[in-house]
């Protein structure tokens, strides 16, 4: 099967921004899915999460995964199991985790909510639709899961529904920093560099908007040339090694110019 030029672009937009959009939907590796561990029976940690490096997150999800395995049923010990695998990279895992917590725990809106983010981050989009939805209820809306649904949205190339979404989140959550980005992830999708520019700095500007946040914005700044001070912003109160690794990695972002060269021309003749 044969690919245009304009649909190679497509999935190079498409895998690089979800990639970055999961920091927020699934806590992967980034400041936000850092912030979602709850407390409880859980063991302590000896520094705080968002400071860790890959060797202590991985020394975290050891410890925690053997005080879930003590006792399956634990609610808290497996939200923060799960949520520590997918920042590890182990998208497999946190979901048989969640699978089974709901199973535990079918009618909790919070374990529904981690269960659809867990199967969006192992890339079933369709069921974790469902369980967003299933989560969700009509007169007590949570703009968390409003924003979570959305991303999935934006997975499935349906953006026009994922943005109504974001800003149906936004009417519940005004300014949130998180929402804000995925909105302008949203707009990168679509190869709108500049709106997208426009939502990240607003984002990147709120209190709470954390190195996710950040790096999205770097990204569509980079993506339209500005390189240095794209790589300023990836730098912006981080310790050195954090900085390192994300101005690494919008480095790999940025690395196939003559793809990212044209998306920056599509989104010229979109604005001019």
């Amino acid at each position: 099967m044969q690919h245009t030029p304009s649909s190679h672009l497509r999935r190079l937009a498409l895998g690089t921004a979800v990639a970055l959009m999961v920091l927020t939907l699934g806590g992967c590796a980034g400041q936000q899915g850092k912030k979602e561990l709850t407390t409880g029976s859980i063991p302590k940690l000896s520094r705080p999460v968002q400071s860790m490096n890959a060797t202590e997150l991985a020394a975290a999800a050891e410890s925690i995964g053997q005080a879930y395995e003590r006792n399956p049923k634990d609610r808290e010990a497996g939200l923060n199991y799960a949520n520590l695998l997918r920042m590890t990279g182990r998208n497999e895992q946190a979901l048989a985790v969640m699978q089974q917590v709901a199973i535990n725990h079918p009618t909790d809106r919070e374990v529904l909510g981690a269960y659809g983010k867990a199967q969006a981050a192992a890339g079933q989009l369709e069921q974790a639709l469902a369980t967003i939805n299933r989560a969700q209820t009509p007169d007590r809306p949570d703009w968390k899961l409003k924003s979570a649904e959305g991303a999935i949205l934006d997975q499935l190339g349906r953006s026009g529904e994922a943005r109504l979404r974001y800003r149906e989140a936004l009417d519940l959550k005004p300014n949130e920093p998180s929402v804000l980005s995925n909105l302008g992830m949203s707009y990168l999708l679509t190869k709108d560099l500049r709106t997208a520019e426009t939502y990240l700095k607003s984002a990147a500007s709120q209190p709470g908007g954390d190195s996710s946040v950040r790096q999205n914005l770097a990204l569509a700044i980079g993506l339209q040339g500005r390189f240095q001070e794209a790589e300023t912003i990836a730098r912006a109160e981080l310790t050195p090694e954090q900085a390192e690794a994300n101005v690494a990695y919008l480095r790999s972002m940025l690395s196939q110019q003559g793809a990212w060269k044209q998306l920056a021309k599509t989104d010229d003749a979109n604005t001019n």
